[in-house]
């Protein structure tokens, strides 16, 4: 699947979480420094998402686009469903019994 293969490239879901918090449309700069990430690859996942009309660009700077906003409304329930996986695998993983270590 075409989007799942876009998504799942280095920073790309989090260049869209960063875009979906912002207020206002970003600067390359600004979402570089919110992304935490290199120039390279910004401009990479920019370019594709652009192509994939996820992502708009303005003069003002990168926001989601329509498209990209209702895909980030998708995701959100699987943020939500990841956490409460995350809580139960810890929880099972304190509660499991601890084996000794061999000297």
């Amino acid at each position: 699947m075409v989007l799942l293969d876009l998504l799942g490239r280095r920073m790309a879901l989090r260049v869209l979480w960063e875009l979906s918090l912002a207020r206002e449309p970003l600067t390359f700069r600004a979402l570089q420094t919110a992304a935490e990430t290199n120039p390279s690859v910004l401009n990479s996942r920019l370019k594709e998402l652009r192509a994939a009309s996820i992502v708009e660009h303005s003069g003002a700077g990168y926001r989601l686009s329509p498209t990209g906003g209702a895909l980030v409304a998708l995701i959100l329930p699987l943020h939500a469903w990841a956490e409460r996986w995350s809580e139960q695998l810890k929880l099972a993983r304190r509660a499991a019994p601890q084996t000794p270590r061999k000297p």
